[in-house]
């Protein structure tokens, strides 16, 4: 478990994306709207790779999850 304190730029370049504050902010603008009944690792936007983490970061509660559901909530 990682001891530092993870920010959503963390968690962008963990996924492999920009993560810079304007490439979040766009990136959250282009993908908003994800419809309620979608999981998030289910949503087409991702890769197999980046799905495949998100979906293993909440089975295994990890370090990610709140990041995870901060990034969730504001596509939503």
């Amino acid at each position: 478990m990682l001891t530092e304190n993870l920010e959503l730029k963390d968690l962008f370049l963990q996924l492999g994306l920009a993560n810079d504050e304007e490439s979040i902010e766009n990136f959250i603008a282009q993908h908003k709207g994800l419809d309620k009944s979608t999981k998030l690792e289910e949503a087409s936007f991702w890769t197999q790779a980046q799905s495949t983490f998100i979906r293993q970061s909440f089975f295994e509660d990890a370090e990610w999850t709140e990041l995870i559901d901060q990034l969730d909530n504001r596509l939503r």
